[in-house]
C-alpha cells in the first residue's frame, strides 16, 4: 500500500511539473538551457578528465595494485583494501565518480556486501577542480577560499565515515581481484566517462528546472520560512535551491556574499542536494546501499563541514 501511494504521488508530481513546462515553455525551456550552460561551465571541465583517469585506472588494474601497500591499514579501520583506491579516486574525481568506482569494486567482489555502505560513505566527495576552480575562484572570486572549503569538505567526510567504520562490526574479508583483461580499455574508459558526464549534465539541467519550478510555486516556502529564523531571506532561498541542485545553490550563495555563505556552500557541496544524491544512489542502491541511511550520513557530514568553515573562514 505504501509503495502504491508513493508511486501515485510521484506520478502526480511529475504530471504537475510537466504541465507547468507545457503552460510556460518560455520560462522553463530557457531554464533548462541555463542548466546545461552551468553544467558546461562549472561541472564538465572538472569532472570529465578525472572520470577518464578513474576508469582507466580501474579497467587496467592499476587501482588494485596501488591499494596493496595499504591492505593492513585498511583492515585496522575495518575497511577492505579496495577502500584506499576508491577513496583516492573519489577525492580526485568528485561526484559521482566515487560512487561509480565503489559499484565497480562491489560488482567484481573486491568489496563485500557488509562493507559496501561504509566504503560508500567514505567515497562520497566532490572534486578539487570543482571546489577550488568552480566554487572558490569562479563563484566566490577567491581561490584560497576554495582550498578551505575543500579541506573542510574532505575532513568532514573522512572523519564521519571513519567513526562509523570503527563503531561498526568488521565486514567480510575480501581480496582485491584483478578485473578480466580489457583489450580496449582506452576506448571503453572514454565511452564510460562521456556517458557518465552526460548523465550528470542531464541531472543538473533537470533539477535546475525543478528548483525554478519549486521557487515559482513556493513549494519550498515552509522550509525557507523556517531557515529565515536563522538566516537572511536571500540566504535561506539559496539554501532551499541548493538542497535541490547544489551547484545552483552555490551560485546564489556566492552572489549573496558574506562569511556564512561560504560555510553554507560547504554544507551544500558535502550534503549534495537531491540531484547529486540521486546520481550517487543510482550506482549505490543496486549494490545494497540503503538510501535513507546514506542521506542521513551525508547530512551529518554536511553539518560538520559547515561548522568547520564557520571557524576557519
Amino acid at each position: 500500500m505504501k509503495r502504491k501511494l508513493s508511486f501515485a504521488l510521484m506520478c502526480a508530481a511529475l504530471c504537475v511539473f510537466g504541465a507547468a513546462i507545457i503552460i510556460c515553455p518560455e520560462r522553463y525551456v530557457s531554464c533548462c538551457f541555463n542548466g546545461f550552460i552551468m553544467w558546461a561551465e562549472c561541472v564538465l571541465p572538472s569532472l570529465f578528465p578525472f572520470m577518464v583517469i578513474t576508469l582507466i585506472l580501474v579497467k587496467t588494474g592499476c587501482a588494485e595494485r596501488a591499494a596493496l601497500p595499504l591492505k593492513r591499514f585498511a583492515y585496522k579501520l575495518k575497511l577492505p583494501p579496495a577502500a584506499a583506491p576508491c577513496f583516492l579516486l573519489a577525492v580526485c574525481s568528485g561526484y559521482p565518480a566515487g560512487s561509480r568506482v565503489v559499484s565497480e569494486f562491489c560488482t567484481c567482489g573486491s568489496i563485500s556486501a557488509k562493507d559496501c555502505h561504509k566504503v560508500a560513505y567514505l567515497c562520497s566527495t566532490s572534486g578539487p577542480l570543482f571546489i577550488i576552480g568552480s566554487v572558490g575562484f569562479k563563484m566566490f572570486n577567491d581561490k584560497f577560499l576554495g582550498y578551505k572549503i575543500l579541506l573542510a569538505h574532505v575532513f568532514a567526510v573522512t572523519v564521519v565515515s571513519l567513526v562509523i567504520c570503527l563503531l561498526s562490526k568488521s565486514g567480510g574479508k575480501t581480496q582485491l581481484k584483478r578485473p578480466s583483461p580489457d583489450k580496449n580499455a582506452l576506448y571503453n574508459s572514454f565511452y564510460g566517462a562521456v556517458t557518465a558526464v552526460c548523465v550528470a549534465g542531464g541531472f543538473i539541467a533537470f533539477f535546475y528546472v525543478f528548483a525554478t519550478f519549486c521557487s515559482d510555486f513556493r513549494l519550498t516556502y515552509p522550509l525557507q520560512k523556517f531557515l529565515g529564523l536563522f538566516l537572511e531571506d536571500n540566504l535561506s532561498a539559496a539554501v532551499c535551491t541548493g538542497l535541490i541542485e547544489a551547484t545552483t545553490g552555490c551560485v546564489a550563495l556566492a552572489a549573496a556574499g558574506g562569511k556564512i555563505s561560504a560555510a553554507l556552500a560547504g554544507f551544500l557541496i558535502t550534503f549534495g542536494g537531491i540531484s547529486i544524491l540521486l546520481q550517487q544512489l543510482s550506482y549505490l542502491t543496486p549494490v545494497g546501499v540503503k538510501p535513507l541511511k546514506f542521506i542521513g550520513v551525508k547530512f551529518i557530514q554536511g553539518i560538520l563541514c559547515f561548522l568547520i568553515l564557520l571557524v576557519i573562514v
